[in-house]
C-alpha cells in the first residue's frame, strides 16, 4: 500500500510520521513545492524507524509528482495560513488555486485514489478537490469531523478525569463555529453525557469546542499540527486497512439531511472504497435546524469560490 501526503508543513510532516510510525502503509511519500523540506523530513523520519522499530519506507520529493504514482490514498494539506490584512476572498482564492492543482497532479498519477483534504478552510477546499478530481463523492473527503470530535472527547474527560478511551461522540456541520456537536449521541462508558455533566458545564464545553482551532492559534500565534495530522492518519489507516470505522467526515450530501450540494461533516462508515456508507441519524428539530444553519455559512464560502472560478 502506498500514500501521498502533499504539503510537508507541520499537518502533513506529523501525518507521515503516524502513518510511518503505525505501519499503516508499505511506502509513505512527503511532497512539497519548498526545496529539500520534504526530503529532509522524510529522512528525518526514515532515520528514527530504527528507535520506534517501524519498517515503513519513506521518501520526500519538491514537487515532482512522478513520485506519487499509484497511490491508494492522497492526504492534501498544502495552503497558506490567514495572513494580516487579507480577507477572506483572498484566502479562499489563494488556498483554492494551490488545492486545485495539487488535486489535478495527483489524479493524473493516481487515478484510482481515495483524497483526504485537510487544507482550510475545509469544507469548501474539499468542494474544491472534487471539482478537480472528477471523483465519485464517496473518494473524495474531508478532515474535520474527527478532530473536531477528539476536541470535544478531550474536553469532556479533562471535566470528568476520566480516559478520553471511554468516550464516545459525534459531530455534524461545517468545521468552525457552525459545527454541530451532538450531546445526544455522546456517551461515557455507554452512559448518556448528560448524566454525568450539567448541562451549563456541557455547553461551555461545546462552545470551547467549535472554537478550538482559534484557541491554539491565540496560545501560539499558529494553527494546531499534531491532532490534525493525527486526524488525517487515521483516516488513512481505517481505509487501508479497511476497517468499517464510523467517523464524522466532510462529503457532498445529495438529499441526506434534506440538504443538497453542500459538503457537511456527517457520519459515514470508512473502509477500502473510502464511503463505503453515509449515515443518517434521526435529528430533532433543533439538531435539524442547526445542521441547515452550518450548511448555509458553508455554501456561502462555496459561492465565493464559485465567483471567483466564474470570473477566470
Amino acid at each position: 500500500m502506498k500514500v501521498t501526503v502533499v504539503g510537508a508543513g507541520n499537518v502533513g510532516a506529523t501525518c507521515a510520521d503516524v502513518l510511518a510510525y503505525r505501519e499503516v502503509a508499505s511506502e509513505v511519500v512527503l511532497l512539497d513545492i519548498k526545496e529539500g523540506v520534504a526530503e529532509g523530513k522524510a529522512l528525518d523520519i526514515l532515520q528514527k524507524g530504527p528507535i520506534d522499530l517501524y519498517n515503513t519506507r519513506i521518501s520526500g520529493s519538491t514537487n515532482d509528482y512522478s513520485k506519487t504514482a499509484n497511490s491508494d490514498v492522497v492526504v492534501i494539506t498544502s495552503g497558506l495560513p490567514r495572513k494580516p490584512g487579507m480577507t477572506r476572498d483572498d484566502l479562499i482564492a489563494t488556498n483554492a488555486g494551490i488545492v486545485k492543482t495539487v488535486t489535478e497532479n495527483v489524479v493524473k498519477h493516481s487515478p484510482n485514489t481515495i483524497i483526504i483534504v485537510v487544507s482550510n478552510p475545509l469544507d469548501v477546499m474539499t468542494y474544491c478537490a472534487h471539482l478537480a478530481s472528477g471523483l465519485p463523492r464517496n473518494r473524495v473527503i474531508g478532515m474535520a469531523g474527527i478532530l473536531d470530535t477528539a476536541r470535544y472527547r478531550a474536553f469532556l474527560a479533562e471535566e470528568l478525569n476520566i480516559s478520553p478511551k471511554d468516550i464516545q461522540a459525534m459531530l455534524l456541520g461545517g468545521h468552525g463555529d457552525t459545527m454541530v456537536p451532538l450531546p445526544r449521541y455522546t456517551t461515557v462508558g455507554g452512559i448518556p453525557v448528560t448524566e454525568l455533566v450539567d448541562a451549563e458545564k456541557l455547553e461551555l464545553i461545546i462552545e470551547r469546542t467549535k472554537r478550538g482551532g482559534g484557541e491554539l492559534v491565540k496560545l501560539m500565534g499558529t494553527s494546531a499540527w499534531y491532532a490534525p495530522g493525527s486526524a488525517a492518519a487515521q483516516m488513512v489507516e481505517a481505509i487501508l486497512k479497511d476497517q468499517k470505522r464510523i467517523f464524522p467526515v466532510c462529503m457532498q450530501l445529495t438529499g441526506e439531511y434534506g440538504l443538497n450540494n453542500v459538503y457537511q461533516g456527517v457520519p459515514v462508515v470508512l473502509g477500502r472504497n473510502g464511503v463505503e456508507r453515509l449515515l443518517e441519524l434521526s435529528l430533532d428539530t433543533q439538531e435539524l435546524q442547526l445542521m441547515h444553519e452550518s450548511a448555509k455559512a458553508v455554501r456561502g464560502v462555496m459561492e465565493v469560490l464559485d465567483n471567483i472560478n466564474a470570473g477566470k
